[in-house]
């Protein structure tokens, strides 16, 4: 009987000490990714303008395509377009091939850094589709959405 005590401690404080070990290595990535600012998913335009985001420095940059913003070059590779939040808006400039859902007045995140003249150089773009269902023609247009800047912001966090 002496050893089934054993053998249940033992099991028990294994279980303990794993417990232990996963809590402090999930304390551990929280607390590093917080420092880094890596949580934050991405910075709306008027966001890089209060933060004053330094030239060179790499981001996520996410908003909703402004319609009328879109030209492409000559090469068929280079796009130009203007991402708004409604509050603000940034030019973007984009080498390769754009995904199928990109449009304007829909919602995109790119990836890459501001140059000198305050263009946003991206090197990754992805377009962002609608995580909530609605019937066709009953969603606004993207001058009505800019009226309710909540509309924006929805979906964000991820949830």
């Amino acid at each position: 009987m002496a050893g089934l005590k054993t053998r249940k401690r033992q099991r028990l404080v294994v279980m303990i000490v794993a417990v232990a070990v996963l809590a402090l290595a999930a304390f551990l990535i929280v607390f590093a990714g917080r420092q880094t600012g890596s949580f934050n998913l991405f910075l709306q335009p008027s966001e890089v303008f209060q933060q004053k985001v330094a030239v060179g420095q790499r981001f996520r940059l996410g908003g909703l395509v402004e319609t009328g913003s879109v030209a492409r070059k000559d090469d068929g590779l280079t796009y130009e377009f203007r991402v708004t939040d409604c509050a603000a808006d940034l030019p973007v400039s984009y080498t390769g091939i754009m995904p199928s859902l990109f449009r304007e007045g829909q919602g995109v995140v790119s990836e890459g850094a501001l140059n000198a003249d305050g263009v946003f150089v991206a090197d990754t773009v992805l377009a962002k589709h609608d995580e909530n269902y609605a019937a066709p023609g009953t969603l606004p247009k993207n001058e009505e959405a800019c009226g309710h800047p909540e509309a924006l912001t929805a979906g964000q966090d991820g949830r």
